[in-house]
């Protein structure tokens, strides 16, 4: 049996649900394959829209990076408007464009709407190291502006010090429609919400293989699910089920610590907004603090999702970087998730063989993407797909280097843009 890994989000939830295991033969409308965000997303728009959806999950309910990540609510995708209207044509990039806040309209929705208790908290923070960065993020809140969010805050260097308590950063921009959730715990309400609903969730049921078809057929070891349509929302953990798609993106570890509750005093000079942050670096670092007080602190990228042997030893030369004054603080978690990388950074959706449909691809902004992601399809399936068809228009290019060489080269590159950030340049 797949357990958990042993982070701060799972050892937070002393009662962790469990779902059966799938075990018969079954027929619904739609089976997702995967009960992370995206395939939780889909499954509750589809269920609001009538249909019979069937979830099944290889491991846990938020196995993977949905249950694992930084838990910050930031909008867009890891390619902002400037980069979309720059690569796109007109029509797309304004349907793109548009959409950009509306994955955590979604969260916050769902949260009211079934009384989700994930911990949520608004106020998301982007800091900026040196002027060139500030000079970004005056462009990015103009460029927020132009598609409809007016509770952006341009914050300079004495601002952000009374936001985040470090000499770390010489400004930021603060947006109110940013924040932070415990995600293990949005992924379980949405979990209850749906099966609520009437919907089906089936733990330790990994897909062996799918049979193409009129009624597309997923075989599990004990069971199997036929449907009118199957959606593939596995993401990094999708495996080999689908090779067309799994060739487009490539697997990348992220970590992230957790520390001893801070004391009140600590809290007073640490993170006294209580706003969730992240700096404008390109392997960019970003923190938050827990609702039982503890720092969590994340950043890095392990190209190849490879597992590194100390978490620890890559994370605490930051987090002491940004707060000297914790040097030596105790870490009581130290995990690592997988996230999709995509070449484009855009994410990838679409659709093979007339009613096989995937999501994927999110680049490391797949808490609030993954949401509208399910949204989308929900609309696609009801005869609305301009929405869903405007991202399945983009092109999706495999990465440089071929099968052998894409992680290395992919790494260089990123050591060539993290050397430039410590350049300023």
């Amino acid at each position: 049996m797949t357990t958990h890994t042993d982070s701060f989000y799972a050892n937070s939830i002393p009662n962790m649900p469990a779902y059966p295991q799938l075990q018969d033969n079954i027929e619904v409308d739609v089976c997702v394959v995967g009960a992370g965000f995206s395939g939780l997303s889909s499954a509750l728009h589809l269920a609001e829209k009538g249909f019979r959806v069937a979830v099944l999950e290889s491991a846990k309910v938020g196995f993977g990076a949905t249950g694992r990540n930084g838990g910050q609510i930031v909008n867009s995708y890891s390619r902002d408007v400037d980069v979309i209207e720059q690569r796109y044509d007109r029509k797309t990039a304004s349907e793109l464009c548009n959409m950009i806040f509306e994955g955590g309209d979604i969260i916050r929705q769902l949260v009211e709407t079934h009384n989700i208790d994930c911990d949520l908290k608004q106020g998301g923070l982007f800091t900026a190291l040196n002027h060139k960065q500030l000079k970004g993020l005056e462009e990015h809140k103009k460029n927020w502006e132009r598609y409809g969010n007016n509770q952006l805050s341009l914050l300079d260097e004495n601002d952000v010090k009374q936001a985040v308590g470090t000499e770390a950063y010489v400004g930021g921009l603060l947006d109110m429609r940013g924040g932070h959730i415990h995600p293990l715990k949005l992924a379980l309400g949405e979990a209850d919400a749906f099966v609520k609903m009437g919907g089906q969730i089936f733990e330790q049921s990994a897909v062996t293989r799918i049979e193409k078809g009129q009624m597309p057929i997923a075989h599990t070891e004990k069971g199997s699910v036929k449907a009118k349509y199957l959606v593939l929302a596995g993401n990094a953990y999708l495996g080999g089920l689908a090779p067309n798609i799994s060739n487009k993106a490539i697997p990348c570890g992220t970590q992230v610590v957790a520390t001893a509750p801070l004391s009140d005093e600590q809290l007073k000079t640490i993170l006294p907004s209580d706003y969730c942050v992240e700096d404008c670096n390109y392997l960019l670092d970003y923190f938050r603090l827990s609702a039982d007080k503890r720092l969590l602190f994340g950043g890095g990228v392990v190209y190849g999702a490879r597992d590194p042997q100390n978490i620890e030893q890559l994370i605490r030369p930051k987090m002491d970087k940004v707060f000297p004054e914790l040097k030596g603080i105790q870490i009581d978690y130290a995990w690592t998730g997988n996230f999709l990388l995509t070449y484009s950074r855009m994410p990838q959706f679409g659709c093979f063989s007339d009613n096989i449909y995937y999501l994927q691809g999110y680049s490391g902004h797949g808490v609030t993407s993954t949401h509208l992601a399910g949204k989308l399809l929900a609309e696609a399936l009801t005869g609305h797909a301009e929405r869903f068809d405007a991202f399945a228009s983009l092109k999706h290019y495999a990465f440089p280097g071929g099968r052998h060489f894409q992680i290395p080269f992919t790494a260089l590159g990123a050591a060539y843009y993290n050397l430039r950030d410590k350049l300023a340049i």
